[in-house]
């Protein structure tokens, strides 16, 4: 039964997070601890189904012309190799630690989303006409990456502002170029976690049961709902979650 509400959660949290172009690990990873054997063994099973939603979507956004490849080149190796050293750590780290950390991020998540506003919408051609700066996204992969393999996440979430303020990449392409190279976060993560943190794959394979349709239809029905609802409902999800998680670092 536990197994079989993951399933049902994770397709809920892929299909919403389609819409939106974001993988939406934070909402999964509390549920995927409490399940888990341990703090570093969920987290591992979170960033795997994770990878597996991004690489649903991420095909639809490829058939789509939202991924900008020469962006995706720059920001994926450094993603990667964050991500491996953030799985590693996890798996080393107190758990304590670990989860007082995954607290943060989702309470920084949750304020982060409380406080968007929607952006006003630019001519395309002058979008295209912008410099991207090639060494924002590098260094933000970096960081990201690493902090997403320790605690279990992708972090979509904090890598999408960071390709649409920090690099200068238009909407939809930022879109497309982040979950392709969430597809590649998740696999370093797991890989990360391998040696020291193995994840539960009962877990990974319920979760993924759930993930992969929901991911495909979220991607393809981007769009379709207002953005400020949807935000709202997402930071009051994410603080919840933080609280939750902070309780039980406390415990």
């Amino acid at each position: 039964m536990e197994l079989a509400g993951l399933s049902v959660w994770c397709f809920a949290i892929a299909a919403i997070g389609g819409l939106a172009g974001l993988v939406l690990g934070n909402l999964r990873l509390p549920l995927v601890i409490a399940l888990a054997s341990s703090a570093a063994a969920g987290g591992g099973a979170n960033i795997a189904i994770s990878g597996l939603a991004a690489a649903t979507a991420s095909a639809t956004h490829i058939r789509a012309g939202r991924v900008n490849w020469r962006l995706f080149a720059w920001m994926a190796p450094p993603s990667i190799a964050g991500a491996l050293g953030g799985g590693y750590l996890a798996g080393v780290a107190p758990e304590r630690a670990l989860l007082v950390v995954v607290a943060c991020v989702l309470l920084y998540s949750g304020i982060d989303l409380l406080r968007w506003q929607p952006r006003e919408r630019r001519q395309e051609a002058g979008e295209r006409d912008r410099p991207l700066d090639v060494r924002a996204a590098v260094i933000s992969g970096a960081l990201i990456g690493l902090l997403g393999g320790f605690v279990g996440l992708l972090l979509g979430s904090l890598r999408l502002p960071a390709l649409l303020r920090l690099v200068g990449e238009t909407p939809a392409r930022a879109v497309g170029t982040n979950v392709a190279v969430g597809v590649l976060v998740g696999a370093a993560g797991l890989a990360g976690h391998l040696p020291s943190a193995p994840p539960d794959w009962d877990l990974v394979a319920a979760g993924a049961a759930g993930s992969i349709p929901g991911a495909f239809l979220g991607a393809r029905l981007t769009g379709r709902l207002t953005e400020r609802q949807l935000v709202r409902a997402l930071a009051i999800v994410l603080l919840v979650a933080a609280a939750a998680t902070g309780a039980q670092a406390l415990r």
